[in-house]
């Protein structure tokens, strides 16, 4: 029996940053709750909140929070392979960090690979049971698309836990010119996109912008935004997005819009990386106040207690989302006019049902959430598995199979899975089937790698 949310809450450690979970949760329901406003859902299909009303663009400079999530990403991972560092066996240094990577790998990625598993192979039955049966069309056509538009996020949280240890080396060799240099990559991408029209190129963005947001989390974790740094950051950051928004080819939005030619998210610009920087600035500045909230008791078990299910919350909110709609629709409640008065009237009551489904879906799935328990005669402990020959690289080839999958996925989504449709993953077309092998292969090779079973 896992232990209840008081007792986790009553042991954690004193020197544990509690400010850092709370950044966890908050940003991850930032988003569950920007997705479930934005969407403007009518009876001919899905639109978007902000490109039906312009004027609310602006909001998303304060709660497109994907940049803070990444932060505090970077944070974790680092003390997290340096814990694993001070534990490693005695052996070559060569073997020793072989082992060390395998089972940070495994460590970071087993508790998020697990539940997006369960979320990808339920939507896969679902929808080959719906196109079996002939279905596809109208508001489900639509779920099974977009349903697994938020994968990307855990695409990109993959690659950052593969290069963590090599980025961490370069951050205790260089500081801030680690970051510097990424951002300079950032600059060099845009400059080829926008300037020269190299075709291609914008896609390394998702690489660089996220990986220098995820140093930013280093740089936190040696002490190096204390001071004056966190206030120069948010201000910086701030002018430097207006400024590349108002005199740069960037749209107002931080967040993606149907029908625009450039995004700031899909791929990442410069101005994604400036709005970043300004955010993680804005939340260091609070970090004092609230980390007096989290002192009280109640406040800290609600912080823990939202941590243990956040993955899950995160990877089911839009079938909450459209669970509801659909639910409406069924029911013959009118949908209005997104953004009219009867509209916005209507908001609360589908957050409060969107809010209690996605309640019984955490119910339902959270379990997988949980850390696995090692069968017997796996061994003990976070290296125990990691000793076996080739436990590390087949660790790091699940890791990529799995990265390439919910890329791919989340692209492309469920809806024709059965006619072959496909998306573009970078310049490669991938379909819902091979997506979906890529992903379950390489959770399976991770899953080998975390039981000691090496390649011999």
């Amino acid at each position: 029996m896992g232990s209840s949310v008081r007792e986790l809450a009553g042991a954690t450690p004193a020197t544990r940053d509690r400010y850092v979970d709370l950044l966890r949760v908050a940003s991850l329901g930032a988003v569950v709750l920007g997705h479930w406003l934005m969407a403007a859902v009518t009876p001919d299909g899905v639109g978007n909140l902000l490109a039906v009303v312009p004027a609310l663009q602006p909001l998303t400079w304060l709660l497109q929070v994907m940049p803070v999530f990444f932060f505090v990403g970077g944070f974790s991972h680092a003390l997290s392979y340096r814990s694993l560092l001070r534990k490693r066996p005695e052996a070559a240094p060569g073997a020793a960090a072989v082992s060390v990577y395998s089972a940070f790998l495994r460590a970071r990625l087993q508790r998020l690979l697990r539940p997006t598993m369960v979320f990808v192979l339920v939507w896969g039955a679902a929808a080959l049971l719906v196109q079996l049966l002939g279905g596809g069309g109208g508001l489900t056509g639509v779920t099974l698309r977009m349903v697994t538009q938020p994968l990307w996020f855990i695409g990109i949280y993959l690659a950052m836990v593969a290069c963590t240890p090599p980025l961490l080396r370069l951050h205790e060799r260089y500081g801030w010119g680690a970051f510097a240099g990424l951002a300079g990559a950032v600059v060099v991408v845009d400059v080829l996109r926008f300037a020269a029209g190299v075709p291609y190129v914008e896609f390394l963005n998702f690489a660089f912008v996220w990986l220098a947001v995820h140093q930013l989390g280093f740089l936190r974790a040696d002490g190096h935004l204390r001071l004056r740094r966190p206030a120069l950051l948010a201000g910086g950051g701030l002018v430097a997005a207006w400024a590349l928004v108002a005199f740069g080819p960037y749209p107002l939005s931080m967040v993606g819009m149907p029908g625009e030619k450039v995004s700031n998210m899909a791929p990442p610009t410069l101005a994604l990386l400036a709005h970043g920087l300004w955010l993680v600035g804005a939340v260091e500045l609070l970090r004092a106040p609230a980390a007096r909230l989290l002192e009280r008791p109640r406040v800290w078990r609600t912080v823990v207690a939202a941590n243990g299910v956040a993955m899950t919350a995160f990877l089911w909110h839009l079938t909450a989302m459209f669970g509801v709609y659909g639910a409406l629709l069924a029911l013959d409640v009118a949908l209005p006019e997104p953004a009219s008065a009867a509209w916005w009237a209507q908001v609360p009551l589908r957050l409060a049902l969107a809010a209690a489904l996605a309640a019984a879906l955490v119910a339902a799935f959270r379990t997988f959430e949980r850390p696995a328990t090692p069968a017997p005669g796996e061994g003990h402990g976070p290296l125990a598995a990691s000793r076996a020959p080739g436990a590390g690289p087949l660790a790091a080839l699940g890791a990529t199979l799995c990265l390439l999958g919910v890329l791919g996925l989340s692209m492309v989504g469920f809806n024709g899975l059965l006619d072959g449709r496909t998306a573009l993953l970078i310049a490669i077309p991938v379909s819902a089937p091979a997506a979906v092998a890529m992903t379950l292969g390489g959770w399976l090779l991770v899953e080998r790698a975390g039981r000691g079973r090496g390649v011999r």
